[in-house]
């Protein structure tokens, strides 16, 4: 029987120990906060988006850093077993738009104690309250993973050591980077780190007035570098800085991975199922039936209310104006605004809005089969704190139960 310390009580280092101790060796799983699953308790808006329901093949396809390194991970522990357990662990689940897996309750409560059950159930020592300051390492000819040291100065002996600490993003939870500490430690490079599936900050003050409104089945294009970034259709959010939304946090993960900075245009088409020239016709006949009104008064069918007194604004037409008086440039105008809506990104929000960090350990240093240390023996990562990411839609947490299950099964093995 091996002793193995699983340092991080989120949804990898939570599936690292139930995985270890399934196989019937003693686990130690450390967490410094007060209780497990902080961050899975406020993810998909507290819902928490479990996993996605697409095909195998198609979890690769949304993920946006080393998706070849996932392989065996994912495949050793793919999204149908992770429904599986969770279904064998008293949380029923459904899938919603986009395969989005969700606890039937819509509690992301009860996927956190769905993981607590299992853990209480395999006697896993759960210490609470537990930080971890360092590995502890004793280098001869060679680097030996001893355990780890606590910050009461208490050593911990393992033989073999999970690190699951999350990275940057939702540091009210803990997540302060930890991890790269510990990884750097160990002579492991950590890739350079910026938030990622973040909200977009833009500079027009349009943002402010149309806070709080949320789009559906709007298109958007974001460019960086004079080329095409990302473009999807979707729903998205205007808050007093800036956007946000699925839409919005998908577009970021690209340009945070794609552009030299976090910077550039967007472009939002609020009717995308009509081309020009039948937004045109269209139009033509609200004219048409309104054409003794102002303008102002002639469009409220096109556009939520809150954006009617935006967009004669955003075209530069005066929205007093009759529409009879309006010129077909003023109206090319009109549509190009509604298909071309265009705002300026400054960069994103910080770490404490993202969802996942971009950057972490170099994978280039685990071996992708066990998610053991190739420079340390006996050392392994799981979760954010390695260099992946993906895009939203239950592909991160499907690469940390998955990372998780396969450090916690090859940190069992002799």
């Amino acid at each position: 029987m091996k002793n193995i310390i699983v340092i991080g009580g989120g949804a990898a280092g939570m599936m690292a120990a139930i995985t270890a101790a399934g196989e019937g060796h003693k686990v130690v799983l450390l967490e410094k906060n007060e209780k497990l699953g902080k961050k899975i308790f406020i993810t998909g808006k507290g819902r928490c988006n479990v996993t996605n329901a697409c095909e195998v093949e198609d979890l690769f396809h949304n993920v946006c850093s080393h998706a070849k390194f996932l392989y065996s991970a994912i495949y050793s522990f793919d999204n149908q077993r992770v429904m599986q357990f969770f279904e064998d662990a008293g949380c029923a689940l459904k899938v919603e738009r986009g395969n989005r897996v969700f606890p039937v309750s819509d509690h992301s409560s009860d996927v956190i104690r769905a993981c607590e059950r299992r853990l209480h159930e395999l006697n896993v020592d759960i210490r609470l309250r537990t930080e971890v300051v360092s590995l502890w390492l004793e280098t001869e000819t060679e680097t030996v993973l001893k355990g780890v040291v606590c910050s009461d100065g208490k050593k911990i002996p393992a033989d073999s050591v999970i690190i699951a600490t999350g990275g940057f993003s939702y540091q009210l939870t803990g997540s302060t980077g930890d991890g790269y500490r510990f990884a750097r430690k160990a002579g492991h490079d950590v890739t350079e780190l910026s938030p990622s599936l973040v909200p977009f900050s833009i500079k027009e003050d349009v943002c402010k007035q149309l806070q709080g409104l949320s789009l559906k089945n709007v298109k958007v294009r974001v460019e960086a570098d004079n080329r095409k970034i990302y473009e999807d259709m979707g729903e998205m959010l205007f808050t007093h800085y800036g956007v946000s939304g699925p839409l919005i946090l998908s577009a970021s993960s690209y340009l945070v991975n794609k552009a030299k900075k976090p910077e550039g245009k967007l472009y939002i088409d609020l009717k995308p199922a009509l081309s020009m020239e039948q937004l045109d016709k269209r139009i033509l006949r609200e004219f048409e039936e309104n054409k003794n009104k102002q303008f102002k008064n002639a469009i409220t069918s096109l556009f939520p209310a809150k954006m009617l007194p935006v967009m004669p604004v955003l075209a530069g037409i005066d929205p007093d104006k009759k529409v009879h008086d309006i010129t077909r440039e003023e109206r090319m105008r009109f549509i190009d605004t509604i298909k071309n809506m265009t705002l300026t990104i400054t960069g994103v929000r910080d770490y404490n809005e993202a969802i996942i960090t971009k950057g972490g350990v170099n994978v280039k240093e685990v071996n992708p089969s066990t998610m053991e240390s190739k420079l340390v023996k006996n050392l392994y990562f799981a979760g954010e704190v390695l260099d992946l990411d993906a895009l939203t839609g239950g592909f991160n947490l499907q690469i940390a139960w998955s990372t998780g299950y396969l450090a916690g099964l090859s940190a069992t093995e002799t």
